[in-house]
């Protein structure tokens, strides 16, 4: 918490017992992040999550394409990134326009190059 914003981490994962606490969640938000792994890209879960936030007013995402260490195919992640895209544009959001930022979440923790 800042002076200025208030942040709260709600978990989304997609088994569908959570989904009411994500809704609820959800509701409140002015903005999502979006974790996407680069080496699974997106699951059944990614494509639910898009849905309800759209559904529940969710105004922004940011994509954060995580595992991309795993991937050592340029074009196999341009092609993730393409899918989650297009996604979000089936969505309604600016899938072109949305920012996706590429990392390994383990990695910055484990503070490696």
């Amino acid at each position: 918490e800042t002076a200025n914003r208030h942040y709260a981490h709600v978990d989304c994962p997609g088994h569908a017992d959570y989904v009411k606490n994500m809704i609820t969640g959800a509701a409140q938000m002015d903005g999502a992040i979006l974790v996407v792994s680069a080496a699974d890209g997106p699951m059944p879960q990614t494509r639910e999550h898009i849905l309800l936030a759209r559904q529940v007013g969710v105004p922004s995402i940011v994509v954060f394409l995580n595992k991309v260490d795993q991937v050592d195919d340029a074009e196999l992640l341009e092609l993730v990134e393409l899918e989650v895209r297009e996604l979000l544009t089936k969505n309604e959001f600016p899938g072109d326009d949305i920012p996706i930022v590429k990392g390994s979440a383990l990695a910055a923790l484990e503070d490696s190059d």
